[in-house]
């Protein structure tokens, strides 16, 4: 795990030997030492190792010193240690970031394996009925030699007809993901309960349509992605961006100059073989990066370096995925600008309605009601039908005495 967090390691085991917790660290807010995992809250009591980032920890910090709360770092770690002392896990529910943690009570003699709402930040576990273990990666869980490596066949057909893994799923029968949105209690005797602080797939399907114009519409879509930019700009190091050329990444791009005039980045990958065709964007990425006064760079990638790269792509997926490889070109880019932080457009055809392919989504919608249809027409006519068949049986029915 290594490549995850190259800015450090740190490991705690307590003094038992039954419990053990460890870290690589990315760091991104509050450089300093102090905020190195896996960090102790002040009393001793909890410890935690945590990916990830809590947007609207500044907030919640303001809310944890009013209620007399103090703390040593500058760090989002050291908050989620305090408002979990303050509120236990009903303090879930108040996070707002991406996120993946192992919080341990020592004096209950309890974990807590907690997930974010949209499942952003991957965390699996395998829980053999004697040790229960956790990681940020399969192959981190796989690594220690005391899981079984069998196949699950759940995980392999997921991937042929979505493309990815779904959850909970892996590709390993012994291990799975935690739910997006999900916090596992472990205790001495194994997994205590399942909590599920948000589902945010509920909560759609149970709210009411909201028809209003288009204009509206898009107002408050440009501020709901103007609010995300916002907390995603927060960092204590400098922020790039993957540039394509294409309306989602420069939309973004428009969006973080409009929160801040400290110097932007970003980089535009240009593969050898679509340069100079109709597939190479990198012109109006400059355009777009020279309109909002950002530092570009343009990125060669020749058919050879994709063939040296593949093997350390597919590794680095961790899971079988049909996407990616652009990412991690994109990725690699930006960190040999110096880049630790990138924001990206990945996501938004998705949000919009982007693909060719939605175009069929109000056909198949009103495809969706046939089943619904025969079902109300297939009574009326096997009734008729029943009746037909009574009247030329040759066999009389008799009621009942």
């Amino acid at each position: 795990m290594s490549a995850r967090g190259p800015d450090g390691a740190g490991e705690w085991i307590s003094g038992d030997g039954r419990v053990g917790l460890g870290h690589r660290r990315l760091s991104i807010i509050d450089l300093d030492a102090r905020a190195a995992q896996p960090m102790v809250s002040s009393n001793g009591r909890l410890r935690i190792v945590f990916n990830g980032e809590i947007y609207n920890y500044r907030e919640l910090r303001q809310r944890l010193e009013r209620a007399g709360a103090t703390f040593r770092t500058q760090s989002d770690t050291e908050v989620l240690l305090a408002g979990f002392e303050a509120m236990g896990t009903d303090w879930f529910r108040e996070l707002r970031g991406m996120y993946a943690f192992a919080l341990h009570d020592e004096v209950a003699g309890r974990m807590f394996l907690v997930r974010d709402p949209y499942g952003i930040k991957p965390l699996y576990y395998a829980d053999d009925g004697w040790t229960i273990r956790a990681a940020s990666q399969v192959k981190a869980l796989l690594a220690g030699g005391a899981i079984s490596a069998q196949k699950e066949p759940a995980g392999l057909a997921g991937f042929l007809m979505f493309g990815s893994v779904p959850d909970p799923f892996t590709c390993y029968q012994a291990i799975r993901a935690v739910p997006a949105g999900t916090c596992i209690e472990v205790d001495s005797f194994g997994i205590r309960r399942y909590l599920r602080f948000a589902d945010h797939a509920l909560e759609l399907s149970s709210s009411e349509l909201d028809t209003a114009a288009a204009s509206d519409v898009a107002d408050v879509l440009r501020t709901a992605v103007m609010e995300s930019v916002r907390a995603h700009m927060v960092a204590d190091v400098p922020i790039g961006t993957f540039l394509s050329g294409g309306i989602d990444s420069g939309a973004l791009l428009g969006l973080m100059r409009d929160t801040t005039s400290d110097p932007l980045f970003a980089s535009t990958i240009v593969f050898e073989e679509f340069c100079n065709s109709d597939l190479d964007e990198s012109s109006l990425a400059s355009q777009c990066a020279e309109r909002y006064g950002v530092e570009h760079r343009k990125r060669l990638v020749r058919t050879t370096e994709l063939e040296e790269d593949l093997p350390k792509i597919l590794s680095a997926m961790d899971q079988p995925s049909i996407d990616g490889i652009n990412t991690w070109f994109a990725a690699k880019a930006c960190r040999e600008q110096g880049l630790k932080v990138a924001i990206s457009g990945i996501g938004g055809d998705e949000l919009l309605g982007g693909y060719p392919s939605f175009r069929s989504v109000p056909q198949w919608h009103r495809w969706s009601r046939w089943p619904r249809k025969s079902r109300d027409w297939g009574g009326p006519c096997v009734s008729l039908r029943s009746r037909c068949f009574e009247n030329g049986s040759p066999t009389k029915r008799v009621p009942p005495a």
